[in-house]
């Protein structure tokens, strides 16, 4: 029975998937949250398709690549560079700075501002932060400025 209702879960919309995982507590007695477990095991022959569907894995190429685009983008946030990545790689890659395989850029570009912050996450601490430009003292703060009761503020 088991088999056949994960096969349905597997293949219906979540709205569905809510009516099936009804029917499979009303029937089995199981809680809720035991019928989810139990729906999205692998399947009896052993096929993990289901368990990992929809999940893309990141190897050592794509963060070596994020790594390098975050340098050369002055350590931006993943926000900022996931809007940026498409136009910064292809500059990279034409001046030679960058050379990807078509799989692995495929890879970085579908990578999510979170998933590039992840992947940032354990060299941050060591890279240090940003270089901050120090602003010149204006003009204003070094003339003495006589207020109304005659003191000077500097």
């Amino acid at each position: 029975m088991l088999a056949t209702i994960r096969d349905r879960y597997w293949a219906s919309s979540k709205k569905d998937k809510s009516r099936i995982l009804d029917e499979f507590t009303a029937v089995t007695g199981h809680h809720r949250k035991d019928g989810i477990r139990l729906l999205g095991k692998l399947d009896d022959d052993g096929d993990p398709s289901h368990s990992v569907r929809g999940r893309r894995i990141y190897d050592e190429a794509v963060r070596a690549a994020v790594i390098v685009i975050w340098e050369a983008a002055d350590r931006i946030c993943g926000k900022r560079l996931k809007a940026t990545l498409p136009h910064l790689v292809e500059s990279m890659e034409r001046h030679g700075h960058l050379a990807l395989d078509p799989e692995v850029r495929g890879r970085l570009l579908a990578a999510s501002a979170a998933t590039l912050d992840r992947l940032l996450k354990p060299i941050r601490p060591t890279a240090g932060s940003r270089r901050r430009r120090r602003r010149k003292q204006s003009m204003g703060k070094r003339i003495p400025v006589r207020t109304y009761s005659g003191t000077y503020l500097q």
